[in-house]
């Protein structure tokens, strides 16, 4: 049985939005650390990206939570089913020319491309094209057309959540789904979620406390409901700051 398991959301949370740093969240990763409380970081990013960051944040067997809860990666894992994937770009061009001409994807981007879009470094955009269960992308048409975008690839199965920055195409699962699994799997007691955006929203609700952290470059996240009860707050600092802030503070809280 494990007291506490932590699940971060990356960009924006715990990684600046604009240098992809978690220098600021050291503090609170050194405590956590010092504790033995795992960290399961909860991303869009795929597999191939996040095993350098969890190589770099020394994050042992933890799991990992990737491509927006569509899959878990595991350290040492041989798995590369990519499958899901195939599934999405084929459902992609059965839809009308129009619409499909409306949403870029990682699949229809060059490495160059990702770059321009991310400011990834050229190897880091090249690991975020290693896609196994779900596309991210750009959507360039009307709200209106973008909702008949959307029915038209559930009708085949696929579901949408928008992020930060991309409209990300996936079969269903959610990072929430991948925090009841990963967190059933620890025998946790208690949860703690942090996240910025409108894709971290279940993951949060889930969660026996969650934490929005501000976020200045996007909507954000609306007013939740566990935010009257006190099941979420939220922070001060936007990015690895908010999130050291928070995490200090409920460790704090919690002390042994």
């Amino acid at each position: 049985m494990t007291e506490l398991v932590v699940f971060s959301d990356l960009d924006g949370t715990l990684l600046d939005h604009e240098t992809y740093s978690y220098a600021a969240a050291q503090p609170a990763l050194d405590a956590l650390g010092a504790r033995g409380i795992p960290l399961i970081l909860a991303t869009s990013k795929t597999a191939a990206e996040v095993a350098v960051l969890h190589k770099s944040l020394k994050l042992g067997q933890w799991p990992a939570i990737v491509e927006n809860g569509a899959g878990i990666y595991r350290p040492g894992s041989k798995d590369a089913d990519t499958a899901p994937y195939a599934a999405i770009r084929a459902a992609l061009d059965t839809l009308p020319a129009d619409l499909r001409g409306s949403f870029t994807g990682f699949g229809d981007m060059t490495d160059a491309k990702v770059v321009q879009i991310t400011g990834l470094p050229l190897e880091s955009a090249q690991r975020a094209r290693q896609r196994q269960h779900s596309e991210p992308g750009l959507w360039h048409g009307s709200d209106a057309e973008r909702a008949i975008f959307l029915a038209a690839l559930a009708e085949l199965g696929i579901q949408a959540r928008a992020g930060g920055r991309f409209l990300t195409l996936s079969h269903g699962r959610t990072k929430a789904d991948g925090l009841r699994q990963i967190a059933a799997e620890l025998g946790a007691r208690r949860t703690l979620a942090l996240g910025d955006a409108p894709n971290d929203t279940d993951m949060l609700q889930a969660a026996s406390l969650g934490v929005i952290v501000r976020n200045d470059h996007g909507p954000g996240i609306p007013e939740l409901p566990g935010e009257a009860q006190g099941t979420i707050r939220r922070t001060t600092q936007p990015g690895p700051s908010g999130w050291a802030e928070a995490v200090l503070a409920i460790l704090n809280d919690i002390k042994d």
